[in-house]
């Protein structure tokens, strides 16, 4: 990258993203892990569910035609709970205490709830009839033997997890979480919680790339700071590989002259640096690094930049390497409630605060160093490569945040 070079479109950088990426290699874990990860294979259910008739409501299991002159009073065989075998049959003029979930007796077609009753444990008198098949949950509703209930693909949550165990899976082949290191660089950064040296900062976008990456369904680790040294980002990044699914860094790949990323990575000869078309993150750095080819996102250290570079960059790339869907951040259209101004050739992406009714307004400060502004924002404008302006009440695309 030098400054004559030509920029790049967001796109094309992008594109040349998606196709380096792959899909993590599947693996078998157990449930207890699976949450957040992609399924890989089919799955189906080996028995029909429920496996059996059973009671929707506490109640009494009955033969319809005994309750359709209701009120009636009939005797009470005995009870059956969820658990039990359901050997009870119920033969004319008789009725069992039934519980949720209890599998139904032989001979009995209905179940009249609890509340219909006088709740006798003796006999009981019915109030209210009960058509056949009342308050039954017949075996195979839900699920028949042999169907699919996950696709391959599938992102498994809470639900998903439910069914899993539900057809009585205890491990599952799934493609994993990527695991991503980020790496912060710059000799004026400072941890948080320590004293600031003169000309220093307190470093904060390994903390907002964490967060982000776990947001995008990742593991992300913090490797601490390293100062603008491309010897000790390399020790740095070498240790780091061991563990990584990919790695981002944020600075040390602009123009100036202690960049420490790519006077280190540079020579590789498998990561490039371009200047891309866009405002913020114009410097970016992609490409593959280690024995195992690790994707390595190399983001400019501006806060602002680093965040917008990995909303448009790095989150599809870790739904790609999830195995999910994976292409341009998705967009939202909404109206403009002020005039918006972006330069000539640039993708601009501006913070801005989106509103329930759908008008979208910029936040006060669009520097690329202005962290509060983008705490404060919701969504980015989106304002094309050959618009300089547009108007109050405009139509726009943002991507929600």
């Amino acid at each position: 990258m030098t400054p004559t070079s030509p920029m790049r479109s967001v796109d094309d950088h992008l594109a040349d993203i998606l196709l380096t990426v792959r899909a993590l290699a599947p693996l078998e874990v157990d449930l207890e892990q699976a949450l957040g990860t992609t399924l890989a294979e089919e799955v189906t259910s080996p028995v029909p569910l429920p496996p059996f008739d059973n009671s929707a409501m506490d109640g009494y299991a009955v033969r319809a035609e005994d309750v359709r002159q209701a009120p009636v009073t009939l005797p009470v065989l005995g009870d059956i709970a969820a658990g039990d075998d359901g050997r009870l049959t119920v033969g004319p003029g008789t009725v069992t205490r039934i519980m949720t979930g209890a599998p139904m007796p032989e001979g009995a077609d209905a179940v009249v709830p609890v509340e219909w009753t006088d709740g006798g444990t003796a006999q009981v008198t019915i109030g209210r009839s009960a058509p056949p098949g009342h308050a039954i949950r017949r075996a195979g509703e839900d699920v028949r033997a042999g169907e699919v209930v996950l696709p391959a693909g599938t992102l498994i949550g809470p639900a998903q997890l439910g069914i899993l165990a539900g057809v009585g899976r205890r491990r599952v082949l799934v493609r994993p979480r990527p695991r991503v290191v980020v790496i912060s660089t710059g000799a004026e950064l400072a941890e948080p919680g320590t004293p600031l040296a003169p000309g220093q900062i307190w470093e904060s976008n390994s903390y907002t790339l964490v967060a982000a990456v776990r947001e995008a369904g990742g593991d992300g680790y913090r490797a601490g700071v390293v100062a603008d040294d491309a010897r000790l980002f390399l020790h740095q990044l070498d240790a780091q590989l061991l563990r990584a699914d990919a790695v981002i860094t944020s600075g040390g790949v602009s123009m100036g002259a202690y960049e420490p990323v790519k006077e280190a990575l540079g020579p590789l000869g498998t990561v490039r640096f371009d200047r891309v078309a866009m405002q913020p993150g114009m410097p970016q750095g992609f490409g593959v690094v280690g024995e195992d080819q690790i994707p390595i996102f190399a983001l400019p250290g501006n806060p602002v930049s680093s965040f917008v570079s990995f909303m448009l960059f790095v989150r599809p790339a870790l739904r790609k390497m999830r195995g999910l869907p994976a292409g341009p951040a998705p967009t939202v259209r909404a109206v403009t409630a002020s005039p918006l101004r972006s330069p000539q050739g640039r993708r601009s992406y501006l913070r801005a605060v989106l509103a329930a009714d759908g008008t979208v307004t910029p936040v006060r400060g669009q520097g690329s160093h202005q962290l509060a502004a983008l705490a404060a924002a919701n969504a980015l404008i989106v304002l094309p490569e050959d618009v300089t302006e547009l108007p109050e009440g405009a139509t726009v695309e943002a991507i929600p945040l």
